[in-house]
């Protein structure tokens, strides 16, 4: 959808916003795209690392005698992580339907998968894994730190921008016609859960091959 037309307010003390483009139009739209690009480069250049330096270490991984990872919290991580995608997905199918309710209540479901998923791993899982071993310990530790810890820093980006489109979506600054911060805010989104794919098999299943 790349239609551009002026946003009329929806309600008591909502926005007034230019007229702007939605999809391939909106230069806000080619900034996400650039943006998911640069980031994909950076994930894929710590998984690249990863994997270059299991294949030139010892036969037995992760090395050290350090435990391969727990995978029951990881895979509960995963789902819970996974679950907030079709909220976020709806929420914007809802505001480009002119659903404002809808989009409010789906953004809300979303967010809170994405705040417990970081509440698990930072508040669960790290603690575990800092008790065996550490970002310091060797170049094994200080690549798993980094590359959940990235991914982590990653949802929180996300978990505040979904608040500060939420608060805009409450004060009516969207319609059909103007979503842009929302469309864009859903290709993040998306791509922070496929990002994961690629450190769930990377980091936490590859041990066990």
């Amino acid at each position: 959808m790349s239609e551009a037309r002026a946003f009329e307010p929806t309600g008591r003390g909502a926005e007034v916003l230019p007229t702007t483009a939605l999809g391939s139009r909106s230069p806000s739209w080619w900034g996400m795209v650039w943006l998911i690009a640069t980031e994909a480069v950076l994930f894929s250049m710590l998984l690249m690392s990863y994997w270059f330096l299991r294949f030139q270490s010892t036969p037995v991984w992760p090395p050290d005698g350090i435990d391969k990872p727990k995978l029951t919290l990881v895979l509960i991580m995963t789902a819970i992580l996974w679950s907030s995608s079709l909220p976020v997905h709806l929420a914007h199918r809802a505001v480009r339907l002119g659903h404002q309710v809808a989009a409010q209540f789906w953004m809300l479901i979303g967010w809170f998968p994405g705040l417990l998923f970081v509440a698990l791993e930072l508040g669960v899982e790290w603690p575990h894994t800092l008790k065996e071993f550490n970002p310091q310990t060797n170049a094994y530790g200080s690549l798993y730190f980094t590359i959940t810890g990235f991914h982590a820093l990653h949802v929180i980006i996300g978990l505040m921008v979904s608040a500060w489109v939420q608060v805009r979506l409450w004060r009516g600054a969207y319609d059909m016609h103007r979503h842009v911060s929302v469309q864009n805010f859903s290709m993040y989104w998306q791509f922070v859960d496929l990002v994961w794919v690629f450190v769930l098999l990377t980091v936490y299943l590859s041990p066990y091959l």
